[in-house]
């Protein structure tokens, strides 16, 4: 299987994005005319250009207007088309899409437009080259790609093809399935793009929101499973329009783009039996069961403050490291690594960002599985010097330079503790807490997709959809990743301005990744006085916020008296109840949460966001501002 990418995808010039492109692993690219009439080479140059970064050029697009149209329109169309077969010549390209008319002009008739498409594949076949016919969702006369098949079909030319794209389908809610019935050698070409479920016009929806397959909510699996079980064995290419990615970072976009499509082509290759792929062997997905460590990368006072926190906590002291300056922390399932080490990968995150949290450990089902599944989707491998004693460790980079260890019960892996952590120094203090519920990891807004497909691909994971979260000073946007067991969960967040307490935590630490952890109790009140009596103090909540939760639940008065005293919040669905409270602002912006979930529930209690994080802004206030 071929990969490709039209150039309109990403942003920056042509040399640019071609170099992207060809640095992501693509075969080849769509050539968008408006990217070659940009650039000031002549088309031979660029064809050369393209070739040399080992890349084909697999598709000339657009070529817009052209049949059903009346005398002497109709002879303009043929002669503009002759002009841009000399254009693809030149280029080194054999196939141009042709996108269903929107002219006003133009008239309709499946019959007159096989006819003019037999005439321009006669045409084309005298120069070697090949047509493609796209139904555009929003095409004057064809916006269905079976109306399209069937133009193809009586034009009924060796040199004419239809050229199918997953948004003009999808878009319209036409059946994928209906694809399956189209000869796979008649499919000359397919474009995929995926986009948020949005109520809009479509033509607007397509150039500004489509995405990369797994961003957003079509059925794009679907679709490719449908093209595949036709026989079609030629390129799969990504074309996508987003106001986001046009100001995104090329590589980024790219990597992204080339990630996307090889996940969605191994999902298709594993659902459709049919399938005769020509993929790398992969593995699937990996079983995430829960969060192995967390670790920090802390020094001197900071890290004193760290780990006094930590024990008001209920947290114990249960190991030092045999070489390195790591202390063990645990309670319940949670290990806490507190790093001190002054040289190597932790000391360099600290002097970046401050106290960090620098590696996640995940417990999956097969370490090494996650790693090749991970290196082939075109994670980075991490790895630094091993010394006497210790075990290795598979590992990739995740979020701002962070890392992401594997470990697995099967291969030994998770002996770590025992053989790399030596001597309890002080004794059990549980406080209740029992495991990692979830982690809160802060990035750019433009980021949240590109770190969502992340996760979605390497891990077995679903998405939620996004939430603005309500800052005093701007919006979040905040989407939620998890397995479907809970086992590991992860929130997104995107800032949009440094006004936020999110955007204020990522200007301040240099863009690190995890700004907060919340601990799962099963019995919140206990937890609360157990952690009180160890000198934990609390984020505090206004007294205006529990007469509030009198006016919107209703609550017993012995149960509202006993969250106010714990500065415990409350939230209720139809599924459950979630229970809350916080610990006070640390480390510039990080805090820790603490959540109890009864019955079913499975948010995050975004309707307490913005009580949140204004009684942290007031404890945040700039040097010199009074606190209310």
């Amino acid at each position: 299987m071929k990969t490709s990418i039209a150039t309109v995808s990403i942003s920056g010039n042509l040399p640019e994005k071609l170099a992207a492109i060809a640095a992501a692993g693509f075969d080849g690219i769509e050539i968008f005319e408006q990217d070659f009439i940009a650039h000031d080479g002549n088309p031979r140059d660029v064809g050369d250009l393209i070739r040399a970064m080992g890349l084909q050029i697999t598709l000339f697009q657009p070529f817009r207007d052209f049949e059903g149209l009346p005398a002497p329109l109709r002879a303009k169309a043929f002669d503009r088309a002759e002009r841009k077969f000399d254009l693809m010549q030149e280029l080194g390209t054999d196939l141009v899409l042709v996108c269903s008319s929107c002219h006003p002009a133009a008239l309709g008739g499946i019959d007159r437009a096989a006819d003019d498409f037999a005439a321009l594949g006669e045409r084309a076949a005298k120069r070697g080259l090949r047509v493609g016919y796209e139904a555009l969702a929003w095409g004057r006369h064809v916006n269905d790609h079976r109306d399209a098949w069937e133009i193809v079909r009586r034009a009924d030319h060796a040199n004419v093809g239809l050229i199918l794209d997953s948004f003009h389908t999808l878009a319209r809610k036409i059946d994928p399935d209906t694809i399956r019935r189209i000869p796979g050698d008649k499919i000359f070409f397919v474009q995929l793009a995926d986009a948020p479920q949005i109520d809009m016009d479509l033509l607007y929806w397509s150039r500004h929101f489509r995405n990369m397959p797994g961003e957003g909510d079509l059925a794009v699996t679907d679709f490719m499973r449908a093209v595949v079980a036709t026989g079609y064995a030629g390129p799969v290419s990504l074309e996508i329009f987003n106001d986001q990615f046009r100001g995104g970072s090329p590589k980024t976009i790219a990597q992204d783009g080339h990630r996307a499509l090889i996940a969605l082509m191994d999902d298709v290759k594993r659902q459709e039996p049919v399938a005769r792929l020509d993929l790398p062997v992969m593995p699937s997905r990996a079983s995430v069961a829960g969060v192995a460590f967390v670790e920090f990368a802390t020094k001197g006072d900071d890290a004193t403050t760290l780990e006094t926190l930590l024990a008001t906590m209920g947290f114990a002291r249960a190991g030092q490291h045999i070489a390195k300056k790591l202390t063990l922390w645990t309670q319940g399932d949670i290990r806490i690594v507190v790093n001190r080490e002054t040289t190597g990968y932790a000391s360099n995150a600290y002097t970046m960002h401050g106290t960090t949290v620098c590696d996640i450990g995940l417990d999956v089902d097969d370490a090494a599985a996650a790693l090749a599944r991970a290196t082939a989707l075109g994670a980075q491998p991490f790895a630094q010097p091993i010394g006497p004693g210790e075990i290795d460790i598979p590992a990739i980079r995740g979020l701002s330079g962070s890392v992401l260890h594997f470990l697995d019960q099967t291969s030994g892996l998770n002996d770590v503790w025992s053989v790399e952590f030596k001597g309890a120094v002080t004794p059990p203090q549980n406080a209740g807490l029992l495991r990692i519920d979830h982690l809160a990891q802060t990035m750019s807004y433009d980021a949240m997709l590109s770190w969502s497909l992340f996760y979605t691909t390497l891990f077995d994971m679903q998405k939620s959809p996004m939430v603005d979260v309500v800052d005093p000073d701007g919006l979040v946007r905040s989407q939620a990743l998890e397995t479907a067991d809970g086992a590991f969960r992860i929130t997104l967040n995107g800032a949009e301005t440094h006004r936020t307490m999110a955007g204020h935590f990522l200007a301040d630490s240099f863009g690190a990744s995890v700004q907060h952890i919340a601990f799962a109790s099963d019995d919140i009140f206990a937890t609360a006085d157990a952690m009180a009596q160890r000198g934990f103090q609390p984020l505090a909540m206004s007294d205006n916020y529990y007469a509030d939760l009198t006016a919107r639940f209703d609550l017993a008065p012995e149960f509202l008296a006993q969250l106010k005293r714990g500065n415990i919040l409350y939230d209720e669905d139809a599924q459950g109840v979630f229970l809350q409270f916080y610990s006070q602002p640390y480390a510039g912006g990080m805090f820790f949460e603490i959540v109890q979930r009864r019955n079913t529930y499975t948010g995050y209690g975004a309707a307490n966001a913005p009580f949140r994080i204004a009684a942290q802004k007031r404890l945040m206030r700039p040097k010199g501002m009074p606190k209310s």
